[in-house]
């Protein structure tokens, strides 16, 4: 999916939210254990509720991993059903993948053409060679961590260098030499609020994938307020466990669907207001 076809999306359903599939077992309701795929029953069941409120699904590989071989074949019905149903999300694999050229460009394949999905988050740290094997595919993304919602994150990423550049702002200004914003996405967490005015003095027109709404605290507004694009809108929100966790009973996919629709609605008033 290029810029312009997400931009579309975005403005049709006046939304900019993805839904975080992490899926745990210890916390899907018990009634789906009996299936015979627990973790895909459960994904397909929370992406047909919120399928008309959201652009894009963010499966984690580390609850599918978790389960091995079946965890991976969880991973890939899921992603199947997602293109097969829903064509038109923006499917995110939250991988944080990142190693020496030849090792990320196996990376590379087995996301972008194995799985085939639109984009995959990365770690930028052991620089340009372990990030441009993921640029090479035509209509996919990549999403570099920039700066993370994680209390650890200021561990490294607000160090200062001896001009007081930060660390996540050389990660910003560097990497834009290896991509464009038609290819490359970064993750900032809500969390950061104002410092998203600091992101956008070097990043300007690229998307950015920003998880903490919700559940870590991350306030929607002041993502906005000090995030958006006018007109384009440059975010995807994500929002995993308040929505997909918001009822562990029968109802949890119908509770699902509504609180996607909450953030649906609020989102619309705020690309309004933009």
């Amino acid at each position: 999916m290029d810029k312009k076809e997400l931009i579309k999306q975005i403005k049709e359903k006046q939304s900019f939210l993805c839904v975080g599939l992490d899926t745990d077992l210890k916390k899907v309701p018990q009634h789906l254990l009996k299936e015979e795929d627990p973790i895909f029953a459960f994904n397909k069941a929370i992406i047909d509720v919120t399928a008309p409120y959201c652009v894009s699904y963010k499966p984690n590989l580390a609850f599918y991993e978790a389960f091995g071989v079946k965890g991976l074949l969880s991973f890939e019905k899921t992603i199947k059903y997602l293109k097969e149903n829903y064509p038109h999300h923006f499917i995110i694999a939250d991988a944080k993948r990142g190693d020496i050229g030849n090792t990320s460009a196996m990376y590379a394949r087995t996301f972008f053409e194995e799985y085939d999905v639109d984009s995959l988050t990365v770690a930028p740290y052991m620089g340009e060679d372990s990030v441009t094997p993921f640029l090479g595919y035509e209509g996919k993304w990549v999403i570099l961590l920039a700066l993370t919602s994680n209390k650890g994150s200021h561990d490294f990423q607000m160090t200062e260098d001896k001009n007081g550049e930060r660390l996540f702002e050389k990660v910003l200004k560097t990497s834009q030499k290896w991509g464009t914003d038609e290819n490359m996405m970064y993750v900032v967490g809500a969390t950061q609020g104002r410092m998203f005015e600091d992101i956008r003095k070097i990043a300007p027109n690229h998307f950015l994938l920003v998880p903490g709404v919700g559940a870590q605290g991350g306030s929607l507004e002041e993502v906005c307020k000090y995030g958006m694009i006018p007109g384009d809108v440059g975010l995807l929100v994500n929002s995993s466990r308040g929505i997909i966790y918001a009822s562990q009973g029968e109802d949890f996919a119908e509770v699902a669907g509504q609180k996607a629709q909450e953030l649906q609605q609020q989102m619309a008033k705020l690309i309004v207001n933009s």
